[in-house]
């Protein structure tokens, strides 16, 4: 199956009110520091698909179109793994 994030390597799924969410993007915006590897977001608002499959341990990351962690961001886990 071909991820519709592939032209992404990290994309941060959210969703409205989410104050995990925030955290994470502090967290992103300092891997991005580190690594000058830009990150996007999706508001699972916008696809019922992807809601139905993270909505229940939202934020999540996906790493290369895969899910590399939910929930908090593991800053160095993910700074090691982008150097891959």
């Amino acid at each position: 199956m071909v991820s519709p994030f592939s032209d992404v390597r990290v994309v941060l799924l959210t969703t409205a009110g989410c104050h995990l969410c925030t955290q994470a993007r502090e967290t992103l915006d300092r891997v991005t520091e580190r690594t000058g590897v830009a990150w996007s977001e999706v508001d699972l608002a916008t696809d019922p698909a992807l809601a139905r499959e993270y909505g229940d341990r939202l934020p999540v990351v996906l790493l290369d179109g895969r899910e590399h962690g939910y929930w908090h961001v593991e800053e160095d886990r993910l700074v090691a793994d982008l150097g891959r």
